[in-house]
Protein backbone atom coordinates (compact mmCIF):
# COMPACT_ATOMS: atom_id res chain seq x y z
CA UNK A 1 0.00 0.00 0.00
CA UNK A 2 1.16 3.67 -1.28
CA UNK A 3 2.33 5.83 1.45
CA UNK A 4 -0.80 8.73 2.11
CA UNK A 5 1.09 11.94 1.71
CA UNK A 6 -0.90 14.96 3.89
CA UNK A 7 -0.05 18.26 4.31
CA UNK A 8 -0.94 20.94 6.45
CA UNK A 9 -0.70 24.44 5.47
CA UNK A 10 -0.50 26.19 8.97
CA UNK A 11 0.85 25.03 12.51
CA UNK A 12 0.13 26.40 16.07
CA UNK A 13 -3.43 25.38 17.59
CA UNK A 14 -5.32 23.34 14.82
CA UNK A 15 -2.84 22.63 12.09
CA UNK A 16 -0.24 21.10 14.78
CA UNK A 17 -2.96 18.84 16.91
CA UNK A 18 -4.05 17.84 13.41
CA UNK A 19 -0.79 16.68 11.92
CA UNK A 20 0.10 15.29 15.82
CA UNK A 21 -2.99 13.24 15.94
CA UNK A 22 -2.51 11.81 12.23
CA UNK A 23 0.89 10.57 13.33
CA UNK A 24 -0.18 9.05 16.35
CA UNK A 25 -2.77 7.50 14.28
CA UNK A 26 -0.95 6.36 11.10
CA UNK A 27 3.02 5.87 11.82
CA UNK A 28 3.60 5.09 7.94
CA UNK A 29 2.34 8.38 6.86
CA UNK A 30 4.16 11.36 5.42
CA UNK A 31 3.36 13.99 6.67
CA UNK A 32 4.09 17.88 6.04
CA UNK A 33 4.05 20.58 7.88
CA UNK A 34 3.96 24.50 5.94
CA UNK A 35 4.13 27.52 8.25
CA UNK A 36 4.91 31.13 7.21
CA UNK A 37 6.46 32.02 10.52
CA UNK A 38 9.49 31.41 12.26
CA UNK A 39 7.10 29.24 15.53
CA UNK A 40 5.19 26.36 14.24
CA UNK A 41 4.11 26.01 18.12
CA UNK A 42 3.68 28.73 20.39
CA UNK A 43 1.46 30.12 23.34
CA UNK A 44 -0.51 32.70 21.42
CA UNK A 45 -2.62 33.40 24.19
CA UNK A 46 0.40 34.06 26.54
CA UNK A 47 1.90 36.89 24.31
CA UNK A 48 0.09 39.49 26.52
CA UNK A 49 1.49 38.12 29.46
CA UNK A 50 4.85 38.36 28.33
CA UNK A 51 4.12 42.19 27.11
CA UNK A 52 2.87 42.48 30.99
CA UNK A 53 6.04 41.27 32.37
CA UNK A 54 4.30 38.31 34.12
CA UNK A 55 5.74 35.54 31.89
CA UNK A 56 9.44 36.94 31.80
CA UNK A 57 11.27 34.29 28.96
CA UNK A 58 9.81 34.61 26.04
CA UNK A 59 11.19 31.05 25.52
CA UNK A 60 8.77 29.56 27.50
CA UNK A 61 6.25 30.40 24.61
CA UNK A 62 8.01 28.41 22.48
CA UNK A 63 6.06 24.99 22.69
CA UNK A 64 7.50 22.92 20.06
CA UNK A 65 10.22 23.05 17.26
CA UNK A 66 10.70 21.59 14.19
CA UNK A 67 13.43 19.36 15.79
CA UNK A 68 11.12 18.20 18.52
CA UNK A 69 8.89 17.89 16.52
CA UNK A 70 10.59 15.40 13.97
CA UNK A 71 12.16 13.91 17.09
CA UNK A 72 9.30 13.39 18.28
CA UNK A 73 6.18 12.63 15.93
CA UNK A 74 8.45 12.27 12.72
CA UNK A 75 6.88 15.39 11.24
CA UNK A 76 8.52 17.58 8.42
CA UNK A 77 7.45 20.72 9.87
CA UNK A 78 8.82 24.18 7.39
CA UNK A 79 8.68 27.28 9.16
CA UNK A 80 9.63 30.85 6.38
CA UNK A 81 7.53 28.52 3.85
CA UNK A 82 4.67 30.42 2.29
CA UNK A 83 2.20 28.57 0.28
CA UNK A 84 2.00 30.56 -3.01
CA UNK A 85 -0.43 28.31 -5.15
CA UNK A 86 -3.06 25.47 -5.01
CA UNK A 87 -4.48 23.05 -7.45
CA UNK A 88 -7.44 21.17 -6.42
CA UNK A 89 -7.46 19.04 -9.41
CA UNK A 90 -3.71 18.09 -9.82
CA UNK A 91 -3.75 17.80 -5.54
CA UNK A 92 -0.83 20.54 -5.58
CA UNK A 93 0.14 23.59 -3.43
CA UNK A 94 3.13 25.29 -4.57
CA UNK A 95 5.22 27.01 -2.16
CA UNK A 96 8.23 28.90 -1.60
CA UNK A 97 10.84 29.46 1.58
CA UNK A 98 14.33 29.77 2.31
CA UNK A 99 14.95 26.68 -0.14
CA UNK A 100 13.37 28.45 -2.94
CA UNK A 101 10.11 27.27 -4.56
CA UNK A 102 8.94 23.90 -4.60
CA UNK A 103 5.30 21.87 -5.85
CA UNK A 104 4.14 19.87 -3.11
CA UNK A 105 1.69 16.68 -3.89
CA UNK A 106 -0.82 15.87 -1.51
CA UNK A 107 -3.58 12.85 -1.21
CA UNK A 108 -4.96 14.77 1.61
CA UNK A 109 -4.70 18.91 2.53
CA UNK A 110 -5.84 20.08 5.99
CA UNK A 111 -5.91 24.40 5.89
CA UNK A 112 -5.16 26.10 9.11
CA UNK A 113 -4.10 29.14 7.78
CA UNK A 114 -5.32 31.40 10.92
CA UNK A 115 -5.88 35.16 10.93
CA UNK A 116 -4.30 38.06 10.22
CA UNK A 117 -5.02 41.70 12.53
CA UNK A 118 -8.40 43.06 11.01
CA UNK A 119 -6.75 46.40 9.44
CA UNK A 120 -9.66 49.10 8.77
CA UNK A 121 -9.72 52.22 6.72
CA UNK A 122 -7.18 54.46 9.00
CA UNK A 123 -4.65 56.24 7.29
CA UNK A 124 -1.37 56.15 8.96
CA UNK A 125 -1.21 52.41 9.98
CA UNK A 126 1.76 51.79 8.92
CA UNK A 127 3.45 54.42 11.49
CA UNK A 128 6.28 52.95 13.43
CA UNK A 129 4.44 53.39 16.76
CA UNK A 130 1.79 50.61 15.63
CA UNK A 131 1.92 47.60 16.66
CA UNK A 132 -0.09 44.31 16.57
CA UNK A 133 -0.15 41.46 18.94
CA UNK A 134 -0.65 38.40 17.52
CA UNK A 135 3.18 36.69 16.85
CA UNK A 136 5.71 35.98 19.36
CA UNK A 137 8.06 38.95 17.46
CA UNK A 138 5.29 40.61 17.63
CA UNK A 139 5.23 40.47 21.44
CA UNK A 140 8.70 41.14 21.91
CA UNK A 141 8.47 44.47 19.87
CA UNK A 142 5.45 45.31 22.08
CA UNK A 143 7.35 44.52 25.39
CA UNK A 144 10.45 46.27 24.16
CA UNK A 145 8.51 49.41 23.12
CA UNK A 146 6.66 48.76 26.82
CA UNK A 147 9.88 48.89 28.44
CA UNK A 148 10.32 52.74 27.44
CA UNK A 149 7.17 54.08 29.08
CA UNK A 150 5.30 56.86 27.83
CA UNK A 151 1.70 56.71 26.73
CA UNK A 152 -0.13 54.56 24.50
CA UNK A 153 -3.52 53.72 22.59
CA UNK A 154 -5.50 50.67 21.63
CA UNK A 155 -7.80 51.06 19.23
CA UNK A 156 -10.39 48.12 20.06
CA UNK A 157 -11.72 46.94 23.44
CA UNK A 158 -11.80 43.09 22.62
CA UNK A 159 -10.76 40.18 24.20
CA UNK A 160 -7.08 41.25 22.62
CA UNK A 161 -7.74 44.78 23.19
CA UNK A 162 -8.40 44.23 26.87
CA UNK A 163 -5.43 42.11 27.16
CA UNK A 164 -2.70 44.06 25.57
CA UNK A 165 -4.19 47.30 27.62
CA UNK A 166 -4.16 45.34 31.27
CA UNK A 167 -0.22 44.09 30.40
CA UNK A 168 0.84 47.99 29.16
CA UNK A 169 -1.27 49.36 32.12
CA UNK A 170 0.49 46.94 34.45
CA UNK A 171 3.86 47.99 32.58
CA UNK A 172 2.90 51.73 34.13
CA UNK A 173 2.00 53.38 30.58
CA UNK A 174 -0.43 56.00 30.74
CA UNK A 175 -3.32 53.72 28.60
CA UNK A 176 -6.44 55.24 26.55
CA UNK A 177 -8.64 52.78 25.04
CA UNK A 178 -10.88 53.33 22.13
CA UNK A 179 -13.79 50.97 21.07
CA UNK A 180 -15.97 51.91 18.33
CA UNK A 181 -18.93 49.72 20.08
CA UNK A 182 -21.33 51.78 22.73
CA UNK A 183 -18.88 49.55 25.38
CA UNK A 184 -15.90 47.96 26.14
CA UNK A 185 -15.83 43.75 25.42
CA UNK A 186 -18.88 43.90 23.47
CA UNK A 187 -19.54 40.37 23.33
CA UNK A 188 -20.51 40.92 27.11
CA UNK A 189 -23.98 42.54 28.36
CA UNK A 190 -23.87 46.29 28.76
CA UNK A 191 -24.77 46.04 32.55
CA UNK A 192 -21.64 43.17 32.96
CA UNK A 193 -19.40 45.52 30.48
CA UNK A 194 -20.07 49.04 32.56
CA UNK A 195 -18.29 47.11 35.51
CA UNK A 196 -15.28 45.96 33.12
CA UNK A 197 -14.75 49.85 32.45
CA UNK A 198 -14.92 51.03 35.51
CA UNK A 199 -12.48 49.02 36.73
CA UNK A 200 -10.08 49.80 33.91
CA UNK A 201 -10.88 53.68 35.26
CA UNK A 202 -9.96 52.81 38.60
CA UNK A 203 -6.67 51.34 36.85
CA UNK A 204 -6.03 54.38 35.89
CA UNK A 205 -6.69 53.98 32.05
CA UNK A 206 -8.64 56.03 29.87
CA UNK A 207 -12.04 54.72 28.43
CA UNK A 208 -13.62 56.02 25.36
CA UNK A 209 -16.34 53.89 24.12
CA UNK A 210 -19.00 54.63 20.58
CA UNK A 211 -15.60 56.47 18.83
CA UNK A 212 -13.55 54.88 16.05
CA UNK A 213 -9.62 56.03 14.76
CA UNK A 214 -10.13 58.38 11.22
CA UNK A 215 -6.10 58.94 10.82
CA UNK A 216 -2.38 58.65 12.47
CA UNK A 217 0.00 61.32 11.98
CA UNK A 218 3.76 61.20 13.04
CA UNK A 219 5.10 64.04 15.50
CA UNK A 220 8.70 63.79 15.89
CA UNK A 221 8.19 59.81 15.98
CA UNK A 222 5.10 59.84 18.06
CA UNK A 223 1.39 59.09 16.91
CA UNK A 224 -0.69 61.34 16.78
CA UNK A 225 -4.62 59.47 16.99
CA UNK A 226 -6.97 61.38 15.06
CA UNK A 227 -10.44 60.38 16.20
CA UNK A 228 -13.91 60.02 14.85
CA UNK A 229 -15.20 62.90 17.55
CA UNK A 230 -12.50 65.65 16.37
CA UNK A 231 -10.16 64.89 19.09
CA UNK A 232 -6.52 63.46 19.03
CA UNK A 233 -4.48 61.77 21.43
CA UNK A 234 -0.53 61.38 21.12
CA UNK A 235 1.03 58.17 22.22
CA UNK A 236 4.52 56.60 21.83
CA UNK A 237 2.72 53.03 21.57
CA UNK A 238 -0.59 52.50 19.25
CA UNK A 239 -1.91 48.58 19.51
CA UNK A 240 -4.52 47.86 16.46
CA UNK A 241 -6.74 45.21 18.22
CA UNK A 242 -9.68 45.60 15.71
CA UNK A 243 -9.99 41.99 15.38
CA UNK A 244 -8.86 39.52 13.15
CA UNK A 245 -9.91 38.46 9.61
CA UNK A 246 -9.29 35.02 7.76
CA UNK A 247 -6.13 34.68 5.62
CA UNK A 248 -8.01 32.92 3.25
CA UNK A 249 -7.54 34.57 0.13
CA UNK A 250 -5.63 32.09 -1.88
CA UNK A 251 -7.42 29.59 -0.88
CA UNK A 252 -10.68 30.88 -1.85
CA UNK A 253 -9.49 32.10 -5.33
CA UNK A 254 -8.65 28.11 -5.69
CA UNK A 255 -12.42 27.21 -5.39
CA UNK A 256 -12.66 26.79 -2.15
CA UNK A 257 -15.99 28.22 -0.62
CA UNK A 258 -15.93 30.91 1.92
CA UNK A 259 -18.40 33.14 3.83
CA UNK A 260 -17.20 36.65 4.38
CA UNK A 261 -13.75 35.49 4.21
CA UNK A 262 -14.32 32.37 6.23
CA UNK A 263 -14.08 28.51 4.96
CA UNK A 264 -17.08 26.52 5.23
CA UNK A 265 -17.07 23.37 6.37
CA UNK A 266 -18.97 20.36 7.36
CA UNK A 267 -19.38 18.92 10.45
CA UNK A 268 -15.97 16.81 9.86
CA UNK A 269 -14.09 19.94 9.07
CA UNK A 270 -14.57 18.82 4.99
CA UNK A 271 -14.79 22.06 2.32
CA UNK A 272 -16.09 21.73 -0.84
CA UNK A 273 -13.53 20.18 -2.84
CA UNK A 274 -12.51 16.50 -2.35
CA UNK A 275 -10.24 16.11 0.45
CA UNK A 276 -9.28 19.32 0.93
CA UNK A 277 -10.38 20.02 4.76
CA UNK A 278 -9.53 23.24 7.40
CA UNK A 279 -9.71 24.03 11.04
CA UNK A 280 -9.59 26.60 13.14
CA UNK A 281 -9.62 30.68 12.92
CA UNK A 282 -9.99 30.47 9.25
CA UNK A 283 -13.16 29.00 8.83
CA UNK A 284 -17.35 29.08 9.96
CA UNK A 285 -18.42 26.79 13.01
CA UNK A 286 -22.30 26.59 13.60
CA UNK A 287 -22.97 28.46 16.93
CA UNK A 288 -24.89 25.73 19.43
CA UNK A 289 -27.58 28.48 20.65
CA UNK A 290 -28.59 30.06 16.98
CA UNK A 291 -27.47 27.53 14.78
CA UNK A 292 -26.05 30.63 12.40
CA UNK A 293 -23.02 30.52 11.06
CA UNK A 294 -19.98 32.42 12.99
CA UNK A 295 -16.52 32.40 13.31
CA UNK A 296 -14.96 30.94 16.80
CA UNK A 297 -11.51 32.45 16.85
CA UNK A 298 -10.45 30.52 19.86
CA UNK A 299 -7.44 27.76 20.88
CA UNK A 300 -9.53 24.97 22.53
CA UNK A 301 -12.11 24.93 19.88
CA UNK A 302 -9.29 25.01 17.52
CA UNK A 303 -6.98 22.20 19.23
CA UNK A 304 -10.23 19.69 19.32
CA UNK A 305 -11.35 20.68 15.67
CA UNK A 306 -7.56 19.69 14.22
CA UNK A 307 -8.00 16.72 16.65
CA UNK A 308 -11.03 15.48 15.20
CA UNK A 309 -10.20 16.09 11.43
CA UNK A 310 -7.44 13.60 11.91
CA UNK A 311 -9.98 11.19 13.65
CA UNK A 312 -12.24 11.56 10.74
CA UNK A 313 -9.19 10.59 8.33
CA UNK A 314 -6.70 7.81 10.16
CA UNK A 315 -9.01 6.03 12.49
CA UNK A 316 -9.99 2.45 11.43
CA UNK A 317 -13.40 2.52 8.99
CA UNK A 318 -15.52 0.55 11.55
CA UNK A 319 -14.68 3.68 14.10
CA UNK A 320 -17.60 6.45 13.49
CA UNK A 321 -15.42 9.58 14.35
CA UNK A 322 -16.62 12.37 16.58
CA UNK A 323 -18.13 15.21 14.56
CA UNK A 324 -16.86 18.86 15.45
CA UNK A 325 -19.50 20.09 18.01
CA UNK A 326 -21.27 23.70 17.49
CA UNK A 327 -19.68 26.81 19.19
CA UNK A 328 -20.42 27.32 22.43
CA UNK A 329 -18.13 30.67 22.37
CA UNK A 330 -17.01 30.03 25.99
CA UNK A 331 -14.33 32.59 26.78
CA UNK A 332 -12.44 34.57 29.26
CA UNK A 333 -10.45 37.41 30.06
CA UNK A 334 -8.61 39.29 32.88
CA UNK A 335 -9.31 43.08 33.40
CA UNK A 336 -7.29 44.06 37.22
CA UNK A 337 -8.94 42.78 40.00
CA UNK A 338 -12.07 41.46 37.51
CA UNK A 339 -12.76 38.29 35.38
CA UNK A 340 -15.44 38.08 32.91
CA UNK A 341 -16.35 35.24 31.13
CA UNK A 342 -19.14 34.08 28.92
CA UNK A 343 -20.73 31.05 27.20
CA UNK A 344 -23.76 30.55 24.60
CA UNK A 345 -25.51 33.19 23.28
CA UNK A 346 -25.72 37.35 24.35
CA UNK A 347 -28.99 39.13 24.15
CA UNK A 348 -27.90 40.56 20.63
CA UNK A 349 -27.57 37.24 19.11
CA UNK A 350 -30.27 36.05 20.54
CA UNK A 351 -32.77 38.70 18.91
CA UNK A 352 -30.86 38.98 15.33
CA UNK A 353 -31.98 35.33 15.89
CA UNK A 354 -35.21 35.85 16.85
CA UNK A 355 -35.00 33.20 20.11
CA UNK A 356 -37.04 33.97 22.85
CA UNK A 357 -35.90 34.78 25.65
CA UNK A 358 -35.94 35.98 29.65
CA UNK A 359 -32.86 36.79 31.76
CA UNK A 360 -31.97 35.87 35.38
CA UNK A 361 -29.39 38.75 37.76
CA UNK A 362 -27.70 37.37 40.52
CA UNK A 363 -25.43 38.98 42.33
CA UNK A 364 -23.62 36.13 44.73
CA UNK A 365 -20.62 36.02 47.02
CA UNK A 366 -18.31 33.86 45.77
CA UNK A 367 -17.57 31.64 48.33
CA UNK A 368 -19.62 31.85 52.22
CA UNK A 369 -20.04 35.19 53.19
CA UNK A 370 -18.89 34.41 56.49
CA UNK A 371 -15.32 33.14 55.67
CA UNK A 372 -12.45 35.75 55.57
CA UNK A 373 -12.27 36.94 51.94
CA UNK A 374 -15.60 36.30 50.20
CA UNK A 375 -16.06 38.78 47.25
CA UNK A 376 -19.43 39.36 45.00
CA UNK A 377 -19.97 38.00 41.47
CA UNK A 378 -22.36 39.37 39.13
CA UNK A 379 -23.69 36.56 37.16
CA UNK A 380 -26.42 36.62 33.62
CA UNK A 381 -28.08 33.95 32.38
CA UNK A 382 -30.67 33.70 29.54
CA UNK A 383 -33.21 30.75 28.93
CA UNK A 384 -35.95 29.78 27.26
CA UNK A 385 -39.16 31.43 28.81
CA UNK A 386 -40.98 28.20 27.89
CA UNK A 387 -38.43 24.88 28.43
CA UNK A 388 -35.70 26.54 30.30
CA UNK A 389 -33.20 26.15 28.10
CA UNK A 390 -30.10 27.76 28.72
CA UNK A 391 -29.04 30.02 26.24
CA UNK A 392 -26.22 31.87 27.40
CA UNK A 393 -24.54 32.95 30.41
CA UNK A 394 -22.28 35.87 31.84
CA UNK A 395 -20.31 36.44 34.49
CA UNK A 396 -17.82 39.42 36.38
CA UNK A 397 -16.83 39.22 39.27
CA UNK A 398 -13.16 39.14 41.29
CA UNK A 399 -13.29 35.15 42.02
CA UNK A 400 -14.85 32.49 41.58
CA UNK A 401 -16.37 33.39 37.89
CA UNK A 402 -14.45 31.05 35.85
CA UNK A 403 -15.78 28.08 37.82
CA UNK A 404 -19.19 29.04 37.34
CA UNK A 405 -19.64 29.57 33.43
CA UNK A 406 -17.74 26.45 33.35
CA UNK A 407 -20.07 24.74 34.59
CA UNK A 408 -22.86 26.56 33.08
CA UNK A 409 -21.06 25.88 29.38
CA UNK A 410 -21.14 22.35 30.32
CA UNK A 411 -24.63 22.39 31.21
CA UNK A 412 -25.44 23.83 27.72
CA UNK A 413 -23.75 21.14 26.26
CA UNK A 414 -25.30 18.58 28.08
CA UNK A 415 -28.57 20.03 27.21
CA UNK A 416 -29.37 20.87 30.64
CA UNK A 417 -32.74 23.16 32.13
CA UNK A 418 -31.85 26.38 33.76
CA UNK A 419 -34.53 25.11 36.52
CA UNK A 420 -32.08 21.52 36.61
CA UNK A 421 -29.34 23.07 38.02
CA UNK A 422 -31.21 22.95 41.01
CA UNK A 423 -29.90 18.98 40.88
CA UNK A 424 -26.20 19.81 40.16
CA UNK A 425 -24.19 18.38 43.20
CA UNK A 426 -21.13 20.74 43.67
CA UNK A 427 -18.49 20.38 45.87
CA UNK A 428 -18.42 22.68 49.00
CA UNK A 429 -16.61 24.06 51.64
CA UNK A 430 -16.68 27.37 53.37
CA UNK A 431 -13.36 28.45 51.31
CA UNK A 432 -14.87 27.86 47.47
CA UNK A 433 -18.28 27.94 47.66
CA UNK A 434 -21.55 28.10 49.66
CA UNK A 435 -24.22 25.36 50.68
CA UNK A 436 -26.14 27.16 47.64
CA UNK A 437 -23.98 27.62 45.59
CA UNK A 438 -24.04 30.31 43.14
CA UNK A 439 -25.07 27.77 40.51
CA UNK A 440 -27.77 26.25 42.27
CA UNK A 441 -29.17 29.99 43.12
CA UNK A 442 -29.64 30.32 39.32
CA UNK A 443 -31.63 27.46 39.12
CA UNK A 444 -33.73 28.39 42.17
CA UNK A 445 -35.04 31.60 40.20
CA UNK A 446 -35.15 30.27 36.91
CA UNK A 447 -37.69 27.18 38.87
CA UNK A 448 -39.49 30.11 39.97
CA UNK A 449 -39.74 32.43 37.02
CA UNK A 450 -41.17 28.85 34.91
CA UNK A 451 -42.71 27.81 37.35
CA UNK A 452 -44.87 31.40 37.76
CA UNK A 453 -43.52 31.89 41.64
CA UNK A 454 -42.04 34.91 40.16
CA UNK A 455 -43.00 37.90 37.39
CA UNK A 456 -39.45 39.35 36.32
CA UNK A 457 -39.25 42.85 35.03
CA UNK A 458 -35.92 44.08 33.08
CA UNK A 459 -33.93 46.72 33.71
CA UNK A 460 -34.99 47.37 29.53
CA UNK A 461 -38.64 47.80 30.65
CA UNK A 462 -37.41 51.05 32.83
CA UNK A 463 -39.73 52.99 30.72
CA UNK A 464 -42.48 50.92 31.13
CA UNK A 465 -42.12 50.98 35.12
CA UNK A 466 -41.51 54.48 35.37
CA UNK A 467 -45.02 55.55 32.81
CA UNK A 468 -47.25 53.06 33.87
CA UNK A 469 -46.55 50.97 36.68
CA UNK A 470 -46.31 51.46 40.22
CA UNK A 471 -42.87 51.10 41.51
CA UNK A 472 -42.46 50.01 44.86
CA UNK A 473 -38.79 50.20 46.38
CA UNK A 474 -38.35 47.24 49.26
CA UNK A 475 -35.20 48.08 50.55
CA UNK A 476 -34.51 49.93 53.90
CA UNK A 477 -34.78 53.98 54.28
CA UNK A 478 -30.94 54.14 54.43
CA UNK A 479 -30.67 52.31 51.46
CA UNK A 480 -33.20 54.36 49.70
CA UNK A 481 -31.36 57.23 50.49
CA UNK A 482 -28.28 56.56 48.69
CA UNK A 483 -30.33 56.29 45.20
CA UNK A 484 -33.43 55.28 43.95
CA UNK A 485 -36.11 56.13 40.92
CA UNK A 486 -38.12 59.45 41.70
CA UNK A 487 -40.76 57.47 41.00
CA UNK A 488 -40.53 55.10 43.23
CA UNK A 489 -42.15 54.84 46.89
CA UNK A 490 -39.95 53.45 49.54
CA UNK A 491 -41.94 50.33 51.39
CA UNK A 492 -39.40 48.23 53.44
CA UNK A 493 -40.05 44.34 52.70
CA UNK A 494 -40.70 44.07 56.39
CA UNK A 495 -43.01 46.39 56.98
CA UNK A 496 -45.01 45.39 53.34
CA UNK A 497 -47.63 43.02 55.47
CA UNK A 498 -49.00 46.12 57.11
CA UNK A 499 -48.80 48.63 54.54
CA UNK A 500 -50.91 46.63 52.09
CA UNK A 501 -53.82 49.09 52.17
CA UNK A 502 -51.32 51.98 51.28
CA UNK A 503 -49.94 49.86 48.13
CA UNK A 504 -53.58 49.47 46.75
CA UNK A 505 -54.51 53.14 47.13
CA UNK A 506 -51.05 54.07 45.67
CA UNK A 507 -50.91 51.60 42.95
CA UNK A 508 -54.80 52.64 41.78
CA UNK A 509 -55.12 49.56 39.98
CA UNK A 510 -51.79 49.80 37.84
CA UNK A 511 -49.07 47.06 37.83
CA UNK A 512 -47.22 46.68 40.50
CA UNK A 513 -42.39 46.91 39.35
CA UNK A 514 -40.68 45.55 42.79
CA UNK A 515 -37.36 46.30 42.93
CA UNK A 516 -34.62 46.07 45.94
CA UNK A 517 -31.01 45.87 46.00
CA UNK A 518 -30.53 42.46 44.21
CA UNK A 519 -33.83 41.07 43.57
CA UNK A 520 -34.21 38.99 46.85
CA UNK A 521 -36.25 41.13 48.86
CA UNK A 522 -38.45 42.34 45.89
CA UNK A 523 -38.75 38.18 45.46
CA UNK A 524 -40.41 37.94 49.00
CA UNK A 525 -42.30 41.28 48.79
CA UNK A 526 -43.38 40.02 45.27
CA UNK A 527 -44.98 36.74 47.03
CA UNK A 528 -46.58 38.60 49.53
CA UNK A 529 -48.20 41.07 46.76
CA UNK A 530 -49.61 38.24 44.65
CA UNK A 531 -50.64 36.12 47.46
CA UNK A 532 -52.77 39.76 48.13
CA UNK A 533 -54.33 39.67 44.91
CA UNK A 534 -51.84 42.78 43.37
CA UNK A 535 -50.27 42.49 39.89
CA UNK A 536 -46.70 42.03 40.94
CA UNK A 537 -43.19 41.59 38.99
CA UNK A 538 -39.50 42.11 40.28
CA UNK A 539 -36.75 43.64 39.03
CA UNK A 540 -34.03 40.90 37.97
CA UNK A 541 -31.27 41.87 39.87
CA UNK A 542 -32.68 44.73 41.39
CA UNK A 543 -30.78 47.90 41.91
CA UNK A 544 -27.00 46.48 41.08
CA UNK A 545 -28.28 45.79 38.10
CA UNK A 546 -30.40 48.74 37.18
CA UNK A 547 -27.17 50.73 37.92
CA UNK A 548 -24.85 49.44 36.10
CA UNK A 549 -27.62 49.25 32.96
CA UNK A 550 -27.58 52.86 33.41
CA UNK A 551 -23.80 53.45 33.51
CA UNK A 552 -23.16 57.05 32.94
CA UNK A 553 -26.81 57.94 32.84
CA UNK A 554 -27.68 56.58 36.66
CA UNK A 555 -26.41 59.97 38.34
CA UNK A 556 -29.30 61.47 36.15
CA UNK A 557 -32.08 59.12 35.97
CA UNK A 558 -31.95 58.51 39.98
CA UNK A 559 -32.07 60.49 42.94
CA UNK A 560 -31.08 61.37 46.64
Amino acid sequence: MSQHRYVVVGGVAGGMSAAARLRRLDESASIIVLERGDYVSFANCGLPYYVSGEITDDQSLLLQTPASLKASLNLDVRVGTEVDGLDPTARTVNVSGAGGQETLTYDTLILSPGAVASRPPIDGLDHEAVHTLRTVDDARVLERAAGLGGTAVVLGAGFIGLEAAEALCHRGLEVTVVEYAAHVLPPLEKELAWLVSQEMIAMGMTVRESLGATKIKDAAGRAVVELSDGQSITADIVVLAAGASPDTALFEKAGVTCERGFIVVDSHGKTNLDDIYAVGDATLSQDAITTKARPNQLAGPANRAGRLVADGLGLPVEVSPRVIPSAGGTAIVRLGKLTAAMTGANRSALDEAGVSYTTIHTHPANHAGYFPGSTQMHLIVHMDPDTGRILGAQGVGEQGVDKRIDILATAIRAGLTADSLIDLDLCYSPPYGSAKDPVSMIGYVADNVLSGQTKLWQPEQLEWARTSAFILDGRTAKEFATGHLPEAVNIPHVELRDRLDEVRQLAAGRPIAVMCQSGVRSYIAHRILVAHGFDSQSLSGGMLTLRSWLGQEASSTLTT
